[in-house]
């Protein structure tokens, strides 16, 4: 069974500034925000988390290059997208991760869509894939039954992100169009628990 998250208020705290280096207009958010134009920010150019785990946007509406934001600080764009695929520098809107809970994260991959094919089950960090045994450079489908997990497309938690999380409906992703509006290719080489 999946386990369900909730999410309650003052969990959460990201501190955004208009400028790098912590410079230029700042606001305090404890819940999503949709837009940052809403908010009087073109862009996000520094951040620090407070408390919680974060996910971070490319564009508005939660849409495009995702990032994992944990607790600490991310003076500029390169700071929390240095080691994707391609460089962004935007981040136009960012949610809490509600699973976040890194003791208790428990994941199961398979090869193929739909759940099909070999399946491994993971409850800790993995590097590489391909050293752990997994034949393949590519996941087909995940079911995440509890936490919230990262899936990089290369080794050593590197190239693109997609952030997997047990609240999401059922847990399930069965396709890898399911893994957010950026992703283009099953390559998961590396997986990692959100840090909450």
């Amino acid at each position: 069974m999946t386990h369900r998250c909730k999410k309650s208020s003052g969990l959460w705290k990201i501190v955004v500034w208009d400028e790098p280096f912590f410079q230029g207009k700042k606001h305090e958010f404890t819940t999503d925000c949709y837009s940052t134009p809403e908010h009087g920010f073109s862009t996000v150019r520094s951040c620090k988390i407070e408390s919680g785990a974060w996910a971070g946007f490319e564009h508005c509406g939660f849409q495009g290059q995702q990032f994992v934001l944990e607790r600490g600080e991310y003076p500029c764009w390169e700071a929390w997208s240095g080691s994707n695929a391609y460089h962004v520098e935007r981040m136009c809107s960012f949610r809490p991760i509600a699973c976040a809970d890194h003791g208790r994260s428990r994941l199961m991959l398979f090869e193929q869509e739909n759940f099909q094919g070999k399946r491994a089950e993971m409850s800790d960090d993995c590097p590489s894939l391909p050293a752990l045994g997994w034949g393949s450079s590519t996941v087909g489908s995940f079911l995440v039954r509890s936490g919230a997990w990262v899936c990089s497309q290369f080794p050593g938690y590197r190239g693109f992100q997609y952030l997997l999380e047990s609240d999401s409906p059922a847990g399930e992703y069965k396709h890898v169009r399911e893994w957010g509006s950026h992703a283009q290719t099953g390559q998961v080489q590396s997986i990692r628990r959100v840090q909450q």
